[in-house]
């Protein structure tokens, strides 16, 4: 890094984006991840030089940048190159809430924020303990959350968590804690044994299509199918560890079992 705090940041993942601009430090931002949504002006205003497992990197390099921030193992063969270029590269892997609450505090003290991304931390803790109490007394639905629908993964350990603090009662919180997807995987069968009262689904980048889960050999016999309670959640508010998951996301899951 050549300068402190760095002037010209590059973001290959949508959450330390939202960071920034959260933090009031988005003027830093020279370069996106194309699946970049949040804010919205961030579409017009950023040029994209990402997708999730791939980059430009004569793109990044032509940006100038004093960092990039990149996020999990699944961008290591990036984080590589531009190692490999002379780029300075800070690489998040949280997968939990108490991770994306470190994460948010990380990336304030690297733009010479911690303050307001202390203060940001503290507003996320209290809505999160304030949904939890409300719903602390209400019955607990077993929920199923669908990550991917070939093969069947469950959710990321983040997701389970939200689950949880929305009042619902996770269907596989023993696969929860699984950094990798592959580990996450299960068979039909499972779900139906699990008889989840609700599907929470979000197909990263594929549209959730509820009569298809519904439509799978027997599961007319688990009680969110036979309830209608099948529900997509769009995966920017969800699959993206950072502050959309921690409001919306959560938003979301708590309407769904409402």
């Amino acid at each position: 890094m050549r300068r402190f705090p760095p002037e010209r940041i590059v973001c290959l993942t949508e959450e330390t984006v939202e960071t920034l601009y959260l933090l009031g430090e988005d003027r830093r931002i020279v370069g996106v991840s194309g699946y970049a949504v949040r804010p919205p002006q961030v579409r017009r205003e950023k040029p994209r030089v990402s997708a999730f497992t791939s980059a430009d990197l004569p793109k990044i390099l032509a940006l100038d940048p004093d960092l990039v921030l990149t996020f999990s193992d699944l961008q290591a063969g990036i984080v590589a190159d531009l190692v490999r270029a002379g780029i300075a590269v800070t690489a998040f892997n949280q997968r939990e809430v108490a991770g994306i609450l470190a994460m948010i505090r990380h990336v304030g003290a690297l733009v010479g924020a911690s303050d307001r991304a202390d203060t940001l931390v503290q507003d996320y803790e209290r809505r999160l303990d304030a949904v939890a109490a409300r719903a602390a007394d209400r019955p607990r639905p077993v929920v199923y959350f669908e990550e991917w629908d070939e093969p069947m993964i469950s959710g990321i350990h983040w997701v389970s968590e939200l689950v949880e603090i929305a009042g619902g009662r996770e269907a596989f919180p023993q696969l929860a804690p699984m950094k990798s997807a592959r580990d996450r995987i299960v068979t039909s069968d499972q779900v139906i044994a699990a008889a989840p009262d609700v599907i929470l689904a979000s197909w990263c980048g594929k549209k959730v299509r509820p009569d298809r889960i519904a439509a799978r050999p027997g599961w007319n016999a688990i009680p969110a199918v036979r309830a209608g309670r099948i529900v997509e959640i769009k995966s920017p508010l969800i699959l993206q560890p950072g502050p959309a998951a921690l409001t919306d996301g959560l938003d979301a899951i708590v309407a769904a079992l409402a």
